[in-house]
């Protein structure tokens, strides 16, 4: 009998063993249940918009994901359409954005209720450059050359053309006229930075601070001109991207007498509360995006600085990206109901 007692107790620890590991053991990873939508907060041919379909057709090809990837527009209001959406959908895991400067300009600059924290970070992808341009018909070969020449014109007679009103183009712009001894850009906006780059072509605008990516075959093309890169080394890129210049050729703006800096966000984000899990889902899928030879080809088109990060230390560089444009924006007067 106690025997039989004792084969019952230990019957009993037994499963109750088996049931201590099962308790233990972590759940099973999350995968999506339908397809994703990921959000583009801007317009068509920008540099979002390229890297968010490359993204895509890189997923697809590589068949990194159970479920359909669903590329989205949803520029309306400097990307506060995108944003809001986003915000509205703090439950639901199957949607992403992907961000740029527009993160902290748009609340800033439209008072638009809606701040990052109001989702979940996922991964810094990069840091875009921003270069100035001119159309390659023009005499100035240098951001030397260009200034002198705004400066001796009339007011507002030279068109810098960018991505909305109150946005990173235009910041940069603000920032430009520093150093123009007083003369002002006319400055005009438009939906996306392909836009921007056909304009100039075009002859409609007379410089723009367009991405790389969303300018490099109008300059492959011989069409447009680079004259200086906003950061604070030449690019690291040196295969040619014409037949005389690779990225790294082209001189950054300290160089040429014009001391700004100024790199973008390109982000991943998923809605507020989304679980571990999840986060950990997108994470997953962005790294082996990351690691196909796809991705550095077009890492170097684009003359990206290949920054990346994830966690507590995006969120930290997120913050410190806030603060520093609400103190460019209440420079430049951008900010929403500043007195």
């Amino acid at each position: 009998m106690r025997m039989k007692s004792w084969k019952t107790i230990a019957k009993r620890l037994g499963l109750a063993a088996g049931l201590g590991v099962l308790a233990s053991a972590p759940a099973l990873a999350w995968e999506p249940t339908k397809p994703v939508t990921l959000i583009i907060p801007a317009g068509t041919g920008g540099g979002a918009d390229q890297m968010a379909r490359f993204i895509q057709g890189v997923i697809q090809k590589h068949e990194l994901m159970s479920k359909p990837l669903i590329v989205v527009n949803k520029g309306g209001g400097a990307g506060a359409e995108g944003f809001l959406e986003m915000k509205a959908s703090a439950n639901d895991p199957h949607k992403i954005v992907i961000t740029l400067s527009n993160l902290f300009t748009t609340p800033l600059g439209t008072g638009t209720p809606f701040n990052w924290k109001d989702m979940k970070p996922v991964k810094m992808m990069a840091l875009d450059q921003f270069i100035l341009w001119v159309n390659a018909s023009e005499p100035y070969k240098t951001a030397g050359d260009y200034i002198s020449a705004v400066k001796a014109g009339e007011d507002r007679a030279f068109k810098m053309g960018g991505t909305g009103s109150k946005q990173e183009d235009q910041i940069i712009t603000v920032a430009i006229e520093k150093e123009t001894g007083g003369k002002k850009f006319t400055y005009v906006p438009y939906d996306g930075g392909g836009k921007v780059a056909v304009q100039l072509v075009g002859g409609h605008i007379t410089s723009s601070v367009n991405n790389p990516i969303e300018a490099v075959a109008q300059w492959r093309g011989g069409q447009l001109r680079p004259l200086c890169i906003f950061d604070k080394a030449r690019s690291t890129y040196t295969a040619k991207v014409t037949e005389a210049q690779a990225w790294g050729d082209i001189p950054t703006c300290a160089e040429s007498g014009l001391p700004i800096e100024y790199q973008m966000l390109r982000g991943i984000f998923t809605t507020k509360n989304a679980t571990p899990d999840q986060v950990a889902y997108y994470e997953g899928v962005l790294k082996k995006v990351m690691e196909t030879p796809e991705w550095k080809e077009f890492m170097e088109k684009g003359a990206f600085n290949q920054t990346t990060m994830t966690g507590s230390e995006f969120e930290a560089w997120l913050t410190a990206a806030e603060a520093r444009h609400r103190e460019l924006m209440t420079g430049a007067g951008f900010v929403a109901g500043a007195k």
